[in-house]
């Protein structure tokens, strides 16, 4: 008899046990139910506690923040912010709540309003990085050019020097994908990577450049596409994971928040420099936690991910 294997594990709560609760008391069958109406606790409690408990660990108020504001419908934000106008988290949620709603290519004329909501959230938080960074998010939405981001981004990590996050728009921003041109985004990631301290996620940021380049590559024409996947070949892009292998992976530094979606990076390069060796302990740290990008890239991103991790755990 065949056993199936458990199946992956692919949401953006990532391994965050307590956001997950939390994503479970506001799911839609209970909005659609008044989101608990008949019970006197108010809906948006269980955000509230969840953000209390995260207290200063930046790097988890971050990721969970973005998490929620992708998933909450507006109502919960805007009932905090009515029964409590002046907490600083409700204020911080609904900047990137509003943030998340605003679509590609939106014009600043629109979007002003929600770069007031931004403002008002740093300004009422003056020692979080998340609402610089909802701000930062939206200029890459509305097209802002990288030297307009680049104080915004400057703010952030003076509140936060190392905050994963924080990088990783940034790079975004500086990639041709984004606002910025393929030397900028290149240099930046090598630049940090050199700098960032021992345990720091920001080690990985040059892989996170190279897979953004080979993902350039993939959108131009059949000629470059076809031959971007040679980009792993290069001798800077096993050096890239040697760092990131060395200076991260193998240190003792405690998992931060998105550690997972690190993971999922540093395994996709491993398998694109055929370097299985190293790729067995990092899918064996991943797990059943498979997240979408970088797989996306590949045709069958979870048959692609399933074949890799058992040739690599074998």
């Amino acid at each position: 008899m065949l056993r199936r294997g458990k199946p992956l594990v692919t949401g953006p709560e990532l391994d965050d046990r307590q956001l997950h609760r939390t994503l479970s008391e506001l799911r839609p069958t209970q909005q659609l139910h008044g989101l608990g109406a008949e019970s006197t606790r108010p809906l948006w409690m269980p955000v509230a506690e969840l953000l209390r408990a995260t207290g200063r660990d930046w790097d988890r108020r971050v990721h969970r923040i973005s998490v929620l504001a992708r998933a909450l419908p507006p109502v919960v934000t805007d009932r905090w912010i009515k029964e409590r106008p002046r907490d600083p988290d409700a204020l911080v949620l609904r900047a990137c709540t509003r943030v998340a709603q605003v679509k590609g290519g939106t014009d600043w004329s629109v979007a002003w309003d929600v770069y007031g909501d931004c403002m008002q959230a740093a300004e009422t938080a003056p020692e979080d990085p998340t609402p610089l960074l909802a701000m930062l998010r939206l200029m890459y939405i509305c097209g802002s050019p990288v030297h307009a981001a680049v104080p915004v981004w400057t703010e952030a990590v003076t509140r936060d020097p190392w905050n994963r996050a924080a990088y990783h728009q940034m790079l975004r921003h500086m990639s041709p994908r984004g606002h910025g041109t393929l030397m900028d985004m290149i240099d930046f990631a090598r630049q940090c990577a050199d700098r960032a301290p021992h345990g720091s996620p920001v080690a990985l940021l040059p892989l996170a450049a190279r897979v953004e380049l080979v993902a350039y590559r993939m959108t131009r024409d059949f000629a470059t596409a076809f031959a971007a996947d040679g980009h792993w070949y290069e001798p800077r892009a096993a050096a890239e994971a040697d760092t990131a292998l060395a200076k991260w992976f193998h240190t003792a530094s405690p998992p931060h928040a998105e550690a997972l979606a690190d993971l999922n990076l540093l395994a996709f390069a491993l398998t694109r420099l055929k370097r299985m060796d190293d790729a067995g302990p990092v899918f064996r740290r991943i797990g059943r936690h498979m997240t979408s990008h970088p797989w996306d890239m590949l045709p069958n991103a979870v048959g692609t991910f399933q074949y890799w991790r058992k040739r690599a755990r074998a």
